[in-house]
């Protein structure tokens, strides 16, 4: 099973980073990571840019409003995600505990990515996508 753990914090807590050693985060997390690769459950990693480089669309009105950022009213911000092939959501939540970016203000929230398989596969996009998805070797 896969599970997506979502690295989330609050706006305080990721400007307490801006204080840390660039290199002892990349060491830090570069050990953690390599855990997940020996033990064979990454799939995926990524670490997203400040929120002040992004923009969000608001779908609220009829016509899509883009606002960039930084965003105005934040309680957390997701800033990077890992998407990990493990056995069970109580092993995903186990590899989450290990996280090495934590303290006060640090969540890593944590979501099952079902299979392209519990969906209808009579659907017709449900079967353009596995076509896709089998093209382009990821099934």
């Amino acid at each position: 099973m896969k599970y997506m753990l979502i690295m989330r914090a609050t706006d305080e807590a990721f400007a307490g980073m801006a204080n840390i050693d660039f290199d002892q985060m990349l060491e830090t997390m570069g050990k953690y990571n390599d855990e997940l690769i020996r033990a064979g459950v990454l799939v995926a990693a990524e670490g997203l840019e400040d929120a002040a480089e992004g923009v969000v669309v608001d779908y609220s009105s009829e016509t899509p409003v883009v606002t960039d950022g930084p965003y105005g009213e934040t309680k957390e911000l997701f800033g990077g995600f890992y998407i990990l092939n493990v056995a069970s959501k109580e092993e995903a939540i186990e590899w989450a505990k290990r996280m090495p970016v934590v303290g006060p203000g640090f969540k890593t929230e944590i979501r099952r990515v079902p299979t392209i398989d519990e969906f209808p596969q009579d659907n017709k996009w449900i079967q353009k996508e596995r076509a896709w998805r089998e093209a382009t070797g990821q099934l």
